[in-house]
């Protein structure tokens, strides 16, 4: 059940400028936070339904700055990779109990913030030599089943991506198209498991805005501000939402 009311909105409302941000200008890495943050006040298949139109608004307003700036041989094996990854993923919601769902985009989240720390502090080592294309099939396998059950779909796209040493606006425009398809691939299942409704479009509706404009001040800040210091912000979002929604998922 969704209840749209002022609280919802105050927490709905940055959380969406944060994923329009992320995907306008960092990746589309740290954009679920948005789903992590709205699965602690509805239940996790709502944050989702709420999530996937305003992340597909945001996909249209950030594919004009980066048209024809991405590596289109990466991004097709990535899509390609994604189908099978978003049917898994909505083979899995059908049978699963929202709790699960709470603890996976928890340990998602998490997860995503002790892959960064490791690989910044060297415990992981990312590919020296350029992925296989088959290599990233799999990474995008992952990323449409991950993408799926909590709009995470950036870490394991990155992975692939990151060990073809793309320039920044490369990287950007190559993540920028693949999750535009891979959300437009999810639309039909989350509309066939009842994943949108009369007041999540009405939430839609009010959050439109936000998308827009987190879409717009990502695209600018992608040349002026520092990755390191919107990384961190993420981190300790994710960390504080994921352990509580794995808390909640498993109490």
């Amino acid at each position: 059940m969704l209840t749209l009311d002022l609280t919802f909105f105050l927490i709905a409302g940055p959380a969406v400028i944060f994923a329009g941000v992320s995907k306008g200008g960092f990746g589309s890495g740290a954009a679920f936070a948005s789903a992590s943050i709205l699965a602690l006040v509805v239940e996790p298949g709502v944050a989702l339904g709420v999530m996937l139109p305003l992340l597909m608004l945001i996909d249209v307003s950030t594919l004009r700055p980066y048209w024809r700036k991405w590596d289109t041989q990466a991004a097709i094996l990535l899509i390609l990779g994604a189908l099978p990854g978003v049917a898994l993923g909505a083979a899995l919601y059908k049978f699963t109990e929202p709790d699960v769902f709470r603890v996976l985009i928890g340990v998602i989240s998490v997860g995503f913030v002790i892959w960064q720390i490791a690989t910044a502090k060297g415990v992981v080592k990312m590919a020296s030599r350029m992925l296989s294309p088959a290599a990233g099939v799999c990474a995008g396998a992952v990323a449409g089943f991950t993408s799926f059950v909590s709009h995470a779909g950036g870490p394991p796209a990155a992975i692939y991506l990151l060990s073809k040493k793309l320039g920044k606006t490369e990287y950007q425009a190559t993540t920028v198209l693949v999750f535009w398809a891979v959300n437009i691939a999810k639309f039909v299942p989350y509309a066939f498991l009842g994943m949108f409704t009369l007041q999540t479009a009405t939430a839609n509706l009010v959050l439109a805005p936000f998308a827009f404009l987190g879409a717009w001040l990502g695209v600018k800040a992608h040349a002026v501000v520092p990755e390191r210091a919107f990384f961190a912000l993420t981190y300790v979002l994710l960390t504080v939402t994921g352990s509580k929604l794995i808390w909640d998922g498993l109490t």
